[in-house]
């Protein structure tokens, strides 16, 4: 899957154990900044094909929040994420594909057939589309979000982790483990405040929780869903899969 040999996993002597992710097809949707940092975990593994959905641009704002460094040049072109993205790590991943739109009614029928998928969006509404049908399809998912807000010159907030899978997908919906509206102003996970370092940690505790799933991390709680508290340093799992 990659365009050199990766000595990290043979100078660690875990080949074996890599090959336990090297599934068919992956789909993030939403390339924003914790999607992005997905996609920048997961194009170093062997999956054999990484999906990219999202329409908009790529632009200055997102280049504070997002992996790696954009030149000027390259903002001043204002390219679509998935363009952009893709240039980035196809360099690394050989297959990785960009798909320019945002999932709708029109097209959610694209994610049918993935092994697994990343909702990294905060559109609520759409959400709720995208994951009534990849339970009708038997995908599984996860689903992240973050809030983050200014309160006395100081940055608090919440970042959530939300797994879906056929052993387990009612705690989605009787405990509303995502929030599905756009303009509930409760909603504590949809606030606009995203910065580098907690978009970078909401994903990767995203795809740490995504390897535990296939077997490349022991998982000894099975939790569905994960919230990290700043204050406090608290990481606390919920919903165990039995």
């Amino acid at each position: 899957m990659f365009n050199y040999i990766d000595t990290a996993s043979s100078r660690a002597e875990i080949n074996v154990v890599n090959r336990k992710l090297e599934l068919g097809k992956i789909g993030i949707v939403g390339l924003g900044g914790t999607g992005s940092y997905v996609l920048d975990l997961v194009s170093k593994t062997l999956v054999r094909e990484i999906c990219l959905f999202d329409g908009d641009k790529f632009l200055q704002h997102n280049a504070f929040r997002s992996p790696g460094a954009s030149s000027v040049e390259e903002l001043k072109e204002k390219p679509k994420k998935v363009f952009y993205l893709k240039s980035k790590y196809s360099k690394m991943h050989r297959n990785i594909v960009a798909n320019d739109c945002y999932i709708d009614a029109s097209n959610v029928d694209w994610l049918k057939g993935m092994d697994f998928v990343f909702l990294c969006l905060d559109r609520g509404e759409a959400k709720r589309l995208i994951v009534e049908k990849l339970e009708l399809f038997g995908t599984p998912f996860i689903d992240v979000g973050m809030g983050v807000e200014l309160v006395n010159d100081s940055l608090h907030g919440v970042m959530r982790i939300t797994t879906s899978t056929v052993k387990k997908r009612e705690h989605v919906w009787c405990k509303n483990r995502i929030p599905f509206s756009d303009s509930d102003g409760n909603n504590e996970y949809s606030k606009n405040i995203q910065i580098a370092d907690l978009n970078a940690l909401n994903a990767t505790l995203a795809v740490i929780k995504w390897k535990k799933l296939f077997g490349f991390y022991k998982d000894l709680e099975n939790e569905y869903f994960s919230t990290y508290t700043i204050d406090g340093n608290l990481l606390l799992n919920e919903d165990q899969c039995e």
